[in-house]
Formats: C-alpha cells, structure tokens, sequence
C-alpha cells in the first residue's frame, strides 16, 4: 500500500466511514492456552468472526456481559501476542469495543487491554505474512489515530502508550510453537504506510483544555517525528505551526515547551525546510517563539532552561531567513539586538537590567548565536534602522581590539578569542549596510590598529579552537584572516570616503609590510590561510589604488617585488588545492589595478622581467588564467619598451612569445569549432571566422542597443586579444616562426576585416528577415562590403595555399639536399673500403705487391720531363731500398747541401731507424759514418 493510499484511507476515516477489514480466512483461528497446553505453547482454535458478531448485536438484556466476557477471553488467549493473520479481526473488535464506551462505559477496560496487547511483538506463522498482511496491519494501526476522537481520556493515554511501545519493544512472555516474532521495525513502517502521524497531529485540537492528553500526544508525535515520512505527513496536517501556536499553554511540569521543541526540530531537519519556514513565519508562532524565548531568557536559570532557550533561538534564527516573517512587527527583531549587544553597550532598558552572561557553555552558545542572527536580519534591509538604534557596530567593534587580560571578566580566554573572531567575521557582513556607522566609530582606525597588533612580535597564544580560528593555534593569523576579510568587504564597496581615509592612514605601506612579513613567517601547517591573507591583502591593494594614480605611485617598487615574488611561484603549485591559483589572480587583479597607468612602475615591473613572468604563466597553457594575461599584455603593449621583452622571451624548445600566441590561437579556434583544413587553411571565405555556436544560432532580429552574436563572440574567447597584442608588434619580423604559424597568422592579420564583414552580414540578415527593402543605394553599399569581406577571405586563403605550396617545395629541395649527401656519405665509404681492400691485397700476396710497384714506378716516370734544360740540376727522388707502394712522405736526398748544416751525408736511410737525432738534422743512423773528405767522427745517438 502506497502513502498516498494511506493518506487516503486515513482522510476517509476522518469523514467517518466505515473501516473494512480483509482476510484470505473465513475463520480465523486464535490460539486458547489452556493450563495443559500452556507449558507447550500453543494455540487454541478460537472463532473471532463469532466474537465480532456478538459484539455487532443489540437489544438483550444480558447481552453486555457475553461481550465483555467474550473480549476478556480473547483477550487471555492473545496474552503472548498478536498474529499478523487475525490482526484484522482483533482490531475490529477494538473498533466495536470503542464505539461502545461512550454508552457504555464498561468497555474502556477490554478496549485498553487489546491495546496494551498492540504493544507486544506481532507473530507471523510464515516468512511471507509480513508481506502478505501489510494492507491489513497498515489499516489496523491507521485506526489508533482514529481512535482518539473517543472521548475517554484513559483509553486516549493508552493508544498513546501502544504506539510509544512500537518504539520500545519488548519481547514476547512466552515463544509459541510455530510462530515467530515479525521485526522489530515492522510496526513502525506500517505506521508509516498507514499516515498515523497526520492523524495524530489532527487529534491536537481535541486537547486544547486538556494536559495531560496533549502530553501524552505530544510524546507520541516525538517519536513518530523521527522518521522522514511521519515528519512529510505531519507537515501536510499543518503540525509545525499547530504546535507552536501552543507553546505557551499553561504547563507546570515544563513538557509541553521541551517536547514541542523537540517535534519542530525534527520537523526542520527530516522534512522540507522551506515548508516548515512557510508554516511559522506567522504572527502567533513568532508572538509565542518571543514570549518563550523572553521568558527563558530573563528568569531560566538551570540548565535545562539554558539549553532550551537556545534551541529556540536557533529556530527563530531560520525562521528569520524568510523575509516575509513578521519579526519586525511583533517586536522580536529589536528584543534580539538588545540581547546580543547589552552586555557591550549600556542601556536602560528594564528588560536587561540586572542580566548578565556567565562564562557557562550555554551562555556562550547564546552569544555565537546571536551573533548569527544579526548577520541574518542585516540582509533584510527593513532591519537597518533598528540595527542603527541598537548600536549593533559599536558593540561589534568592543571586540576589534588586542586581549586586555584584566579586563576579561565574563568570558575565558579560548571563550573571548572564539567571541572575537566571530564578531569580526559578523562585522564583515553587517558594516557594509551601515557605512556612515563605520565611519563615526573609525572603523578603519579600531581595523588598522588591530592588524598592526596582529602582525606584531607581541606573545600571544591562541588557542585555536573554533571554526573561526581554524589553523591560528598558537599565532595571530586567524585574527588577521578574518580582519583582512572586513577590510576587503569595506574596501570592494568602492566608497570614496572609506577608501580615501583608509589611504590616509598609510593602509597600502601597512599592508605592503604585512604581505612581505607573512613571506617571511611562512609555514606548512598553516599554509592555506597564509595563502587567503596574501590574496586579501592584493585584492585590497587592487581595490585602494583602481583609477588613482597618487597611490599606484605610493604602491611603487615594494609593491611590485611582492607581485613578482607571487609569479615566481612553482607551477606544480597551483594544482596543491591550497589556494595558489586564487593568489595568482589576485596578483593578476593587483597588476591591472596598481600598476597600469604609473610609468616608473611599469618600467619597474618591466626591468625586473616581468613581462617575462607573465609569458611564462601563459605558456603553461591553463585556460583560467590566459585571458587575464593577455588582458595584462594588451596594456603592456602600450608602452614602447615592452616590445623587445615580448620579442626577447623564449620558453622551452627556443620557443617564442609569437609563436606561443599563434598556437593559443589555433587551440582557441579548435574549441571554438572554427572550420579549417588540415593545413590550417581558411575553409569557408564566407564566413572565415564562424564558431559551431555561431552556426547552430539562428540570426534574429534585436534592438540596436542589445549586442548580436558576433559581437558578443569577441568578448567571449582570447582571438581579439590575441590580434591586439600581435598587432601592436606590427605583425612584422616575428621571429621563430613556423609556415603552419605564418599560414594562422594570415588570418590573425585580417581578423578585424573578417569581424567587421561578419557584423554588416548579420545587419543585412537582420534586415532580410524583418521585411524591410534599403533603398537602392544602402543596397550597393552592403553589397560591396560583404562582397569585399568574402575577397579578403579569398585572398588570405589563396595567399595561404602560396605559403604552403612554397614549404612544400623548400621541403623536396631540403629532402634532395639530404639525399644528395647521404649518397657522397655512400660513395666515399665504398672508395675508403676498395682502398682497403686493395691495401690487404698488397700486403698478402707478393704478386699484386709487385704489380703495385710497377704500377708506382711507372707512374713516376711518366710523370718526369723526358729532357731537362741544360742549365738544371737534377735530384734524385728515389729512396733506394725502400719496399713500400705507399707514398713515405715528404722525405727527399739533396747532394747540394752542405754537411755542415746537416750534421752528416744522408745516406741510404732505412725504415729501421730506432731514434731521432736530438741536436736536429737530417735523420742519421745509430752508428758513425764516414763521410767525404771529413775526419771520422762518432755521432751520439
């Protein structure tokens, strides 16, 4: 059976129609332990139809007696438990039964006993019978709710009872053979198929003057509260708003408030929110919610109070997120911002005189928590006003301040430094809204103070406890995180007067210092959050120095070397998770805004090689951070001197800052879906520059003020960044490119043509489509322009297809010159072996030797003069004795010369000399030689 069926049964019940129970038996058979058999467990047939029959009968004299005897037995019978196949029967009987009791009295007592027999586990007989029984079991539980309407407080406390009991199941007496106990949570999915919940809610309103009835209601619906489906029907039967109409219903015993409170909590957090928000946000919940929470307040003092005091407050807190809840008007509104800034600023009001917080956890709590709900009532802007009248920044700003020891009275010191940074944080969401607030307290001075304070030496050990001071143990950084982030909300509401004092009080030199002294103090652990206070100190610096160039001057050098540390950042970095990449583009941010415009910075930031830097990020080739760069290069390019860095940059493989922008380019077009051959040639000259987007967008007439398609491409994608650079470098003389880069930047060239083309054929689509003839002239005019637009494409195209056919003959020409070197390489590898091998042959057989040597003898004499002048003298070439085929070098007999110089006659010189003379000459043998017409001599070796 479905919940809607359910639903349905259960509405129809209310209309007061009949139930009607199935069963697959005619008879059902219950189980009579008599003495004998009650040691064996067992059931004793018993007709139930004859008791439902006996019960239907009317108008004997003794018949009331039968009926209640005969209820009484059955009810002996089922002592150890119900079956799931007689639950039908038995229910029924309780249905007559109850109907009797308002006649007839004697029958609450058989009504409660069958009750408390609900309580026990049911009995199933097969594995089967919890599916098989379902509807029926589901129809029969259903009927506790409709059983409320009976007016006898005794059974109403007992159905209560029975259905608490499907939550705190006991097991049975004693086990019956044959039958086993169905699960534990049977009853209480059957209670949910059946819509007892709804039907429990709608019972409420018969209690109204009645206590311990709605107690006892009320327990129920708290246990039936925590399932998500009980909470569902309950909120279709109006339970959130009928329940806290009633909060301050006369109750001693204090069960009405704190189980009340305990349903709407479930309620909130099993069923939908904004439901549950919609049914509270009424004059009466909240009057009830104020009075209650106004009580607890003033005169709760145990614990308990405390605790419930705080529950409220939190659901009023949620209720106050729906702007249509009338906290305003009933009154709460103001009683809240009292609570939450008495205790910082003094006031008269009877209703806080003599309160005062304790350092209690509950105590505590309230404050977080009234906290929160200022920076909850601070979005609606009605509650301004009463945030002014509060004081609400005065009290706040009690907090911005160092920890003065002495002075902490209420709060420990883990408890004031949590207070402290929760205040600060509430600051940053409730002091944009009231600027002139800020102001009168100096807002900017208590901020300023505390983050000099903050970035001090001073010892002070946090504790780092709460949210709030996540990663700030032992250090300040949590204060400065969170003081950081209510100067950057201050500052990004571009408000002259805040920004202007803010300058004033040397702000951009404080902060300066403070980014390089978290530089200085950096550390692992807290590594994130020193990442977030350095992006908040350029987003700050961004937001001071945008448009004045007095402060960009003041920025100067400092601020740029603090920009150029971040850029110098590993790359492997940015992919930690830590916040890296929100650093670079608060870095980025701060070069747009503190940078461009002052000259001496610029050329600072130029020297430094920051255009450098910046091509470096770009050539990782991140999509996030490339459109911001080419932005920042777009400017750069203004100034004469960032030319020749552009030009000078080289990234890995000697790639260039032109080459680099062309294969962004052609990446960019790939995503786009722009159509090109494989060449990177221009495909349609009609429309050279179409996206997939563009094609699949059908042209449709717009207002002149709403931009078209096309021209809505440009600001979409880098392509006209990337003209604009390559265009302020003159598109001439780009060194270190390739003909695929020549063939893109053809079209790079001409982008602006293709767009202006682009934009005056939609104009002319536009005019098509809305039915409107140009006079004859307009007509010739566009005409010309689209038709010069689609001349261009056919030029770049044509002036394309030339570049690649060029490379593509550089390249035969290249391959030849390859070709022709490797067959020389060839050729002189196949002279150099044939040497060899003639070489071997001469020196392994005598016969070629020979050969060889007369082949070298001959060649000698053909090349000598046949006659010689009669005036020449002749020398002798010839080593005599030598057996070689080989020339022997520049080795030459001269008779002429002198032995004087020589140191001795060249003689028959032979191969075999072992040494060189060591006073020079000629080579001499070992021994003397005589020589002609000289005494004889030795020569020393």
């Amino acid at each position: 059976m479905s919940t809607a069926e359910a639903a349905a049964t259960a509405q129809a019940r209310a209309r007061g129609s009949t139930i009607k129970f199935s069963s697959p038996r005619q008879i059902p058979v219950v189980g009579v332990v008599t003495e004998d058999e009650e040691a064996q467990g067992v059931f004793k047939p018993m007709d139930l139809n004859r008791v439902i029959k006996l019960l239907e009968e009317t108008g004997k004299d003794d018949l009331e007696e039968k009926q209640l005897k005969s209820v009484k037995k059955m009810v002996q019978c089922y002592q150890n438990g119900l079956p799931l196949r007689d639950l039908a029967q038995i229910f029924k009987i309780l249905n007559l039964c109850a109907g009797k009791i308002k006649k007839q009295p004697h029958f609450i007592e058989p009504a409660c006993n069958i009750l408390k027999l609900c309580g026990l586990p049911f009995l199933k007989k097969k594995v089967s019978d919890e599916i098989t029984y379902a509807e029926d079991t589901a129809n029969s539980i259903a009927l506790l709710g409709d059983l409320m309407i009976i007016p006898s407080s005794e059974l109403r406390i007992q159905i209560c009872k029975c259905i608490i009991d499907f939550y705190h199941a006991e097991p049975p007496k004693q086990h019956i053979t044959g039958y086993q106990q169905a699960s534990s949570s049977y009853k209480i999915k059957m209670a949910e198929v059946g819509g007892l919940a709804k039907t429990m809610v709608q019972s409420l309103v018969l209690f109204e003057n009645q206590l311990v009835e709605k107690l006892w209601v009320l327990k129920t619906l708290q246990h039936l509260s925590a399932s998500e489906v009980n909470c569902t029907l309950m909120v279709k039967a109006q339970a959130a708003s009928g329940i806290c109409a009633h909060l301050n219903d006369p109750d001693p015993s204090g069960q009405l408030l704190f189980r009340s409170s305990e349903i709407l909590w479930n309620l909130l957090e099993k069923s939908s929110k904004e439901e549950i928000i919609q049914q509270l946000s009424n004059l009466e919940c909240l009057l009830a919610l104020k009075k209650v929470f106004k009580n607890l307040f003033t005169r709760g003092l145990s614990h308990y109070d405390r605790q419930l005091r705080n529950d409220i407050l939190v659901i009023t807190t949620i209720i106050s997120q729906n702007p249509g809840a009338p906290m305003i008007e009933c009154g709460f509104t103001r009683d809240l911002i009292l609570f939450a800034t008495f205790n910082e600023v003094k006031n008269q009001n009877p209703l806080v005189k003599g309160l005062k917080f304790s350092n209690s956890y509950e105590d505590f709590e309230l404050k977080k928590l009234l906290f929160n709900i200022i920076v909850t009532f601070c979005k609606d802007l009605s509650t301004i006003q009463l945030l002014i009248d509060g004081k609400v920044t005065l009290a706040l700003f009690t907090y911005v301040k160092k920890p003065e020891k002495h002075k902490i009275v209420e709060w420990s010191a883990a408890q004031y430094e949590e207070l402290q940074l929760h205040a600060i944080a509430t600051l940053s969401s409730v002091a944009p809204f009231l600027i002139d607030e800020y102001m009168l307290y100096q807002g900017n001075a208590h901020v300023l103070a505390f983050l000099e304070w903050c970035d001090s030496e001073d010892s002070f050990f946090s504790h780092g406890n709460s949210f709030h001071g996540t990663g700030g143990r032992g250090n300040k950084f949590a204060q400065m995180r969170y003081s950081l982030r209510l100067l950057r909300a201050m500052v990004y509401l571009e408000h002259e007067t805040i920004n202007k004092d803010l300058c004033e009080k040397r702000a951009i030199q404080q902060l300066i210092g403070i980014f390089k002294n978290t530089i200085s103090k950096y550390n692992d652990k807290e590594e994130a959050i020193l990442l977030e206070i350095q992006s908040d100190i350029l987003l700050i610096l961004s937001g001071l120095c945008e448009h004045h160039i007095p402060r960009k001057e003041i920025f100067g050098t400092e601020g740029v070397d603090i920009i150029l540390h971040v850029m110098k950042t590993d790359p492997k970095k940015l992919q930690s998770g830590l916040g890296y990449n929100v650093l670079l583009f608060s870095t980025l941010d701060s070069i747009w805004c503190c940078i461009f415009g002052c000259y001496p910075s610029e050329d600072y930031f130029l020297e430094k090689e920051g255009i450098f830097l910046l091509l470096d990020l770009m050539a990782l080739n991140q999509k996030k951070f490339c459109n911001l760069i080419l932005g920042i290069m777009v400017e750069f390019c203004d100034n004469p001197k960032t030319a020749a860095h552009v030009n000078a940059w080289r990234g890995k493989r000697d790639q260039t800052a032109a080459s680099l922008l062309i294969k962004l380019w052609r990446k960019e077009e790939k995503e786009l879906g722009v159509k090109r051959d494989k060449h990177g040639k221009i495909v349609d000259t009609k429309k050279p520059l179409f996206t997939s987007f563009q094609e699949e967008q059908k042209i449709t007439p717009l207002p002149a003020n709403c931009p078209t398609i096309a021209v809505m491409d440009v600001a979409e994608n880098i392509r006209a960044k990337i003209y604009a650079v390559l265009g302020k470098l003159d598109f001439e003389n780009l060194p270190g490119l390739s003909t695929e880069d020549f063939v893109t930047l053809c079209i790079i060239h001409r982008y602006l043509d293709f767009k202006i083309g682009e934009i005056w054929s939609e104009i002319y689509e536009e005019i098509k489509l809305e039915k409107l003839r140009p006079v004859t002239t307009d007509k010739k005019i566009l005409e010309s322009i689209i038709t010069a637009s689609e001349n261009i494409g056919k030029m770049v195209a044509s002036l394309q297809s030339e570049m690649i056919e060029s490379q593509a003959c550089q390249d035969v020409q290249n391959e030849q010159k390859v070709y022709t070197k490797v067959q020389a390489t060839h050729k002189q590898r196949e002279l150099a072996n044939k040497s060899w091998e003639n070489f071997l042959a001469r020196t392994s057989n005598i016969k070629t030797l020979k050969k060889a040597k007369r082949l070298q003898e001959k060649g000698i004499e053909s090349s000598r003069y046949s006659e010689h002048p009669s005036n020449a003298i002749f020398h002798q070439t010839d080593i005599k004795g030598l057996n070689t085929t080989v020339p022997s070098g520049g080795v030459v007999t001269v008779e002429s010369t002198p032995a004087r110089l020589v140191g001795g006659p060249l003689a028959d010189t032979d191969i075999a000399l072992k040494k060189l003379p060591i006073r020079g000459g000629a080579l001499q043998r070992v021994k003397a030689v005589k020589t002609v017409n000289e005494p004889e001599k030795s020569v020393p070796a």
